[in-house]
């Protein structure tokens, strides 16, 4: 592609606003791999042939493919009640404690079958996909049984599998303890050592494990046994850690080295420190905070610690009913006073880190995945800033021009 008004690279060097932008540029790829990336007027000769124009757009701007880090994509029903209950003031504690909350969405979960579900899951992927999400991570969790966790993440094989997107699958059977265990908090947390973990990781149905740090949930020192069974199966450590209160969530994603702590509304200052100190990815969650009527994770002071912040959607039926990342990137602008700079950043190469893959994706550099995006913004700043539906002009993914809005 050649005559790019501006190119952002993204690559993981500078902070957390350096996305290395090259103007004039050129992107060249091969084998749905990124061969040549630099300014048109250096391409090298053995490609100024083979790569096409800017796929009849003026001055386009060129971004690498955006990444949801953090979903919980498979879910039956929706709770559409409780977003009128909290408008009506009530809480999100309360109204879980009554069995809404996660509980209402495992039974309809349940309810559901593995063919409507993958539908279902399938549906959202196109819409994102529509959006530039090239990537998404999606954790299992309503469930709660081991044969219900399993089936959600056999959901996630098959859409991986039906493409084009990349699916990162995370279990997370450590969501919330099932109400029928509650006086049995113990041999919950053994069921999702001694069976879905071993099973999930036997089957290779999840590369990373995630656990809900939380009053109400689970205890550190219960998410520290399920988090060292599951890296000893080889599984990637992630938490949901300080959302409505401090729990310790932060330090202890710290002293997991888990790969991400996502949400941090109530990281302590000593949690921030701990994570800049063993280089876990904090994950920015808006449209959580905006829906729970919350304030948001504090962005500037971990991007001040040296904390890389990503940015995600938190797609849920519950806390965070949307899969627009572009939206949770200007929400990240206007609520955590990032820049579109650090926001785009947070989605691409620090979302790659989230998830593990910052080696084949995240940013448009030689080598990496040829997945990119051609938006219908004469910037960075103005894309984030003019919030529309969808700004997304054309989707490359692999190397292939998949998608091309009229």
């Amino acid at each position: 592609m050649r005559r790019i008004g501006m190119l952002a690279t993204c690559a993981a060097d500078g902070g957390q606003g350096d996305i290395h932008p090259i103007t004039n540029a050129a992107l060249a790829w091969a084998d749905g791999r990124i061969a040549w990336v630099g300014r048109d007027e250096d391409l090298p000769a053995a490609y100024a042939e083979e790569t096409p124009a800017n796929l009849g757009m003026s001055t386009p701007v060129v971004i690498p493919g955006l990444i949801d880090c953090h979903t919980h994509l498979a879910f039956g029903g929706w709770r559409a009640n409780e977003f009128v209950e909290r408008i009506n003031g009530r809480t999100y504690q309360e109204i879980a404690a009554e069995g809404g909350g996660i509980a209402a969405t495992v039974a309809q979960t349940h309810a559901i079958s593995s063919e409507a579900l993958f539908d279902k899951c399938a549906s959202f992927l196109a819409e994102m996909f529509s959006l530039g999400v090239m990537t998404v991570e999606c954790k299992s969790g309503y469930g709660l049984t081991p044969a219900e966790e399993l089936r959600i993440l056999r959901v996630y094989r098959g859409l991986a599998a039906d493409g084009p997107q990349r699916i990162v699958p995370t279990l997370l059977g450590a969501h919330t303890v099932p109400a029928e265990m509650h006086d049995r908090r113990d041999a919950y947390v053994d069921l999702v050592i001694n069976e879905m973990i071993p099973a999930a990781a036997q089957e290779r149905l999840a590369t990373c494990c995630d656990v809900f740090v939380e009053r109400g949930a689970f205890t550190v020192d219960e998410a520290r046994r399920i988090l060292r069974a599951a890296q000893e199966a080889g599984l990637a450590a992630k938490v949901h850690a300080d959302q409505l209160s401090d729990g310790g969530g932060a330090a202890f994603a710290a002293e997991m080295h888990a790969i991400s702590a996502d949400h941090l509304e109530h990281a302590s200052d000593a949690g921030i420190a701990a994570m800049a100190r063993a280089g876990v990815v904090a994950v920015s969650l808006p449209l959580a905070a905006l829906y729970l009527g919350q304030a948001p994770m504090p962005a500037r002071k971990f991007i001040a610690a040296g904390v890389p912040v990503a940015v995600a959607t938190d797609f849920n039926p519950g806390s965070a009913p949307s899969y627009h990342l572009p939206l949770a990137l200007t929400l990240a602008c206007t609520m955590q006073r990032m820049t579109p700079a650090e926001a785009l950043k947070g989605a691409t190469i620090y979302a790659a880190r989230a998830v593990g893959l910052e080696a084949e994706i995240g940013s448009l550099e030689p080598g990496k995945r040829a997945d990119f995006l051609v938006l219908d913004s004469p910037s960075i700043d103005h894309w984030l800033y003019n919030f529309r539906p969808n700004a997304c002009k054309a989707t490359v993914c692999a190397g292939h021009l998949a998608g091309e809005l009229a």
